[in-house]
């Protein structure tokens, strides 16, 4: 079977699952009353959404694992144990960046408020993940330390700064997509261009079964979960999906073998994660003075009259002019 024809397997199963999945989980999490609670801060249209079911990031988290198992069995032995071992810590990555998501959210739901678990809580767990990703992956498959800086020549050992910066750029990245999902369908849209480009690097330039696997799965759950989550969206995935979407996103640049090119590819939701620094930042240098009309950044746009739609679309655009980019450039 072509190299193509699998990777077009996998992405329909898990695309098809997730929309299985979801049908019934919808109703569920509704006669459950596990519905999103809007933060009063918000844009005051918002509060129509009230009591959207929620959590919804559970059906591309169980589509994802159960053909992950699948694709494991079939090619265990067909595929280097290098790169078995690499894509065994994205998955594990990815799944306990999206625990930390369940707990927040049934914390929220219990307490019947948009607040879980804590920052300080959230930063725990997830610098714990991080750092436990970082040995695995030293030990298990053994990382380079030398990076590449995009589209030039230039090589640069960074030795034990390496690990600094990845562990950084990986907390960065889980924290900036869950940012990004304040809209219907935003996140979900974003990772489907992301998506995209891993898939079309390992079909043009890395013929790789995990790399082309985590391209499938970024599609098939992003595209499954649109139907349901684009405006107006009949479930949100919660912080279960966004920081579960985070790890794969965060943790992919390992696979495609250049740590920084996630920095262009995942523009939009750095774009994101700055405009809410730079808000906080100068709201509290000028005592009360704004940059934007609300961050994150897609928030702004809201009130200065677009659409959601319009916003997902735009930014979905943007983001995959940036991914576009990566592709023209990765041989460079």
């Amino acid at each position: 079977m072509k190299f193509i024809d699998i990777f077009v397997i996998y992405t329909i199963a898990i695309m098809v699952l997730t929309v299985v999945v979801l049908r019934k989980l919808i109703p569920f999490l509704a006669s459950k009353h596990v519905g999103q609670k809007i933060l009063d801060i918000g844009p005051r249209w918002h509060k129509s959404k009230e009591g959207t079911p929620t959590m919804g990031g559970i059906s591309f988290i169980i589509s994802g694992f159960v053909v992950f198992v699948i694709f494991l069995i079939l090619n265990f032995n067909k595929i280097p144990t290098r790169e078995v071992m690499l894509i065994i810590n994205v998955m594990v990555y990815a799944l306990l960046n999206g625990m930390i998501g369940i707990i927040d959210d049934i914390a929220k739901i219990r307490k019947k408020q948009n607040e879980g678990l804590t920052p300080l809580e959230k930063i725990i767990l997830q610098s714990l993940f991080s750092v436990l990703f970082l040995i695995s992956v030293h030990f298990t498959v053994g990382l380079s330390t030398v990076v590449d800086i995009p589209f030039t020549n230039i090589r640069i050992d960074l030795g034990f700064f390496y690990y600094i910066l990845a562990f950084f750029m990986l907390c960065g990245m889980v924290n900036s997509v869950n940012l990004t999902d304040g809209i219907d369908g935003l996140a979900s849209a974003v990772v489907f261009t992301i998506g995209l480009l891993v898939a079309i690097l390992s079909l043009v330039y890395i013929e790789s079964y995990p790399i082309m696997f985590i391209g499938a799965l970024l599609i098939g759950s992003s595209v499954g979960f649109l139907i349901y989550n684009f405006y107006p969206a009949k479930i949100f995935m919660g912080d279960t999906g966004s920081l579960y979407f985070g790890g794969l996103i965060a943790a992919s640049p390992f696979l495609i073998g250049n740590l920084l090119l996630v920095i262009i590819y995942g523009f939009v939701f750095i774009a994101e994660a700055l405009s809410d620094i730079l808000q906080v930042t100068y709201f509290k240098i000028t005592k009360g003075k704004r940059i934007f009309k609300m961050a994150p950044l897609h928030h702004h746009f809201e009130k200065c009259g677009w659409s959601e739609v319009k916003i997902v679309i735009v930014f979905s655009l943007v983001n995959l002019l940036f991914c576009v980019i990566v592709f023209m450039g990765y041989r460079l």
